[in-house]
């Protein structure tokens, strides 16, 4: 069985950090300790981490690798890849695919695809309704048999309040949840950006914010009148977080995640009209981004996720109004999420490993997000004292549509180790 030694690196574990080695053989962690000596390591390769830091590796509940049916903007391997280059060991795909992945067959594809390819694991998300269409309910049993982790119509919103209700009970019966994108599509209105000032100055058709509250409002309310879990994707606004924050306190089963273009950027972008720019929900304005790192630091929001959507050029080199929705994130999130916030003072080492790694895995009952003997080897390895900037062009990811070119960012992955086995190593 291999072996693998990491040493001398600082691990974060979630009461804090402290330097150690880290033996591994096979799949599994076998001793973490002060100085494991080489007799007892004796056939391991040696990674030496010193004044690097130790993660548990990274999970991102919400990615879209475009597999089936959008080859040309991303597919499982391209994926994979760039997400263990971004430090990632297991990723949740979203459904909208072509065939959308609202049945058995469909996520097995997904599953074998990702075993196949073998670098990070892939994690299909079902459909909640057939064919994302907000009216029959998918088979959610058969697609937990065949590999599904949770359910979400994500980009296509479920209107219809009856059908959101039977989904979380469903869900919650095969113990699955529902990941909710809010968004009331009549309030939306055929909007591109966030609707204020700068929506004004710019002359692009604007989205509330209440458009995302509204619909952020009727999950809390089912989940808390059905007494089941359901978790809110990507969310943007001041408002969301408190409704949030107090229906927690209540003790509804709520869960929620936001995205690191939601607390790195403003609006104030969108008036250089780059496509880039453009993403559903919208980035918002200074007092939602400061109510998002809030919100993160107080655990309303439990993780940070990508929502990593690659397009081709073609769909963003276009008119702004025309453009694809979207941001390519899977490779940027760790270093964007702890420069604003960790070296920005709003989380520790600690809690961003919690929104990273062990948040999503608790939340899905995944395996991993945690440093632990007997435990499954998935670990990240980074510099956090690196700095570099951001060239998408040297992304490995198809989509190279991302705001944050030329950004100067902190924290820098070195190695990314899945069941024990390098899978990244710059």
């Amino acid at each position: 069985m291999n072996k693998l030694l990491i040493k001398g690196g600082t691990a974060v574990f979630a009461d804090g950090c402290r330097e150690c080695d880290i033996l591994i053989e096979g799949k599994k962690i076998i001793k973490i300790a002060g100085n494991i000596g080489r007799d007892e390591a004796k056939g391991a390769a040696v990674i030496d981490a010193c004044g690097m830091h130790v993660f548990p590796g990274l999970i991102d509940m919400h990615v879209h690798l475009r597999e089936p049916g959008f080859e040309y903007k991303e597919d499982i391997a391209s994926g994979s890849a760039a997400a263990v280059r971004g430090g990632f060991t297991q990723v949740c795909c979203m459904p909208n695919t072509q065939p959308v992945c609202d049945n058995a067959a469909v996520v097995g594809y997904i599953v074998a695809r990702g075993k196949e390819v073998g670098l990070c694991k892939i994690r299909p998300i079902g459909a909640i309704t057939k064919g994302e269409q907000g009216e029959q309910l998918a088979e959610i049993g058969k697609m937990k048999e065949a590999g599904a982790v949770a359910i979400s119509d994500d980009g296509r919103p479920v209107s219809n309040a009856r059908i959101m209700r039977l989904a979380m009970e469903y869900a919650s019966d095969f113990g699955l949840i529902c990941l909710s994108h809010c968004e009331d599509k009549d309030l939306a209105d055929g909007g591109v950006v966030n609707e204020g000032y700068n929506s004004t100055l710019a002359g692009l058709k604007g989205i509330p914010r209440a458009a995302e509250e509204i619909m952020l409002a009727r999950e809390i309310i089912l989940a808390e009148t059905l007494g089941k879990r359901a978790h809110i994707c990507h969310v943007s606004t001041k408002g969301g977080v408190q409704l949030l924050r107090e229906a927690k306190a209540r003790g509804v089963q709520i869960t929620a995640e936001t995205c690191p273009h939601y607390f790195t950027l403003t609006d104030d972008i969108i008036t250089s009209f780059d496509a880039n720019t453009k993403v559903n929900p919208p980035v918002r304005e200074a007092e939602d981004v400061e109510a998002i790192k809030a919100g993160l630091r107080d655990g309303t929001l439990d993780c940070i996720v990508t929502d990593h959507a690659p397009h081709h050029a073609d769909e963003k080199n276009v008119e702004y109004n025309s453009a694809a929705f979207g941001i390519s994130g899977i490779e940027t999130s760790f270093s964007l999420s702890y420069t604003a916030l960790v070296k920005g003072g709003v989380l520790s080492l600690e809690q961003l490993a919690e929104r990273m790694s062990a948040a999503p895995a608790r939340i899905l009952n995944l395996e991993g997000g945690a440093l632990k003997e007997g435990g499954v080897a998935d670990i990240m390895i980074a510099d956090l004292n690196e700095k570099y900037v951001i060239d998408s062009k040297k992304f490995v990811s198809k989509g190279k549509n991302t705001p944050f070119n030329g950004r100067e960012v902190y924290g820098k992955v070195k190695y990314t180790i899945v069941d024990g086995a390098v899978k990244f190593a710059e």
